[in-house]
């Protein structure tokens, strides 16, 4: 029903209980944006399995009691998969990025139509170059990521626009598209990290505030740090990343595990794909 949603986000480990998706209906590596589509170029996405495994990942989803919205798919936006991306809730407002790359550019504004339809607050970021895969929250901290698609100006933008939050920058190499694919937080004490991306003296700041768990550059490549936690010590995880999972089993959590290998071939996983509207505070 319109005017009954409410988003709130606080943290990146929360009870998930709604968030939107997007099926990869015209999936395709047109513009080789990042080190996996590359590897993948030739190849390229078969779109009856990345569907087959969406609809799976949506099912699971669901099983677990999350309200899911599924934009709808547009042919023109071959990377919509990845709604992580075009938006992020931080505290009770959902923040609409403004897209870098030309191929993903109007994507945000399929996410702002459903935004208003559901009189959703949100605040558009436009002329700021921020992208929710390089911003991640953890209480009254948001760490984002410095990268060829958030620049510094647009975090001190968001800076200006959550004066109660510690927003901090963490630069990291160009190797990787968004900083969740370095970096994710998946408790109050715990983050997965692949070493070496993020330049060091924000790495001592991390080590201090969680356990950091290290991802191998074999897991990396099939993007193990892209996990979605959905609460309860609860993750989404891709089956051959047995190590990571292994590792998470080990702190207690229940790994979920679902096989989208056919879309990370594009260069995102389980966050990538999701953007949360609403997870439980407390």
């Amino acid at each position: 029903m319109a005017g009954q949603i409410k988003a709130a986000c606080f943290s990146e480990y929360e009870k998930l209980e709604q968030v939107v998706l997007c099926e990869p209906k015209y999936m395709t590596i047109v513009d080789t944006i990042n080190e996996t589509q590359k590897h993948y170029e030739k190849e390229g996405i078969n779109i009856d399995t990345a569907m087959k495994q969406h609809r799976h990942f949506v099912s699971a989803l669901k099983d677990q009691g999350i309200d899911v919205i599924l934009l709808p798919s547009l042919e023109k936006y071959p990377e919509q998969v990845f709604t992580r991306d075009i938006g992020f809730t931080l505290g009770e407002k959902v923040y609409v990025a403004e897209m870098a790359a030309d191929i993903r550019q109007g994507e945000e504004n399929v996410l702002k139509q459903w935004l208003e339809v559901n009189q959703v607050p949100f605040y558009n970021l436009t002329g700021d170059r921020i992208e929710g895969g390089d911003v991640l929250i953890d209480g009254q901290t948001i760490y984002a990521g410095v990268s060829s698609r958030t620049h510094e100006e647009a975090i001190a933008h968001l800076r200006s626009l959550m004066p109660d939050y510690d927003v901090v920058s963490i630069p990291f190499t160009d190797t990787y598209l968004h900083l969740d694919c370095v970096f994710n937080i998946i408790s109050p004490e715990e983050a997965l990290i692949f070493p070496g991306e993020i330049h060091g003296e924000k790495v001592k700041m991390l080590e201090s505030r969680y356990d950091l768990i290290k991802v191998s550059e074999e897991e990396q490549f099939t993007l193990g740090t892209n996990v979605l936690s959905i609460g309860n010590k609860k993750i989404f995880s891709l089956p051959i990343n047995k190590n990571v999972n292994k590792e998470l089993r080990s702190r207690g959590h229940e790994v979920i595990e679902v096989d989208i290998t056919e879309i990370i071939k594009s260069g995102g996983a389980f966050r990538c794909c999701t953007m949360p509207v609403r997870r439980s505070k407390g």
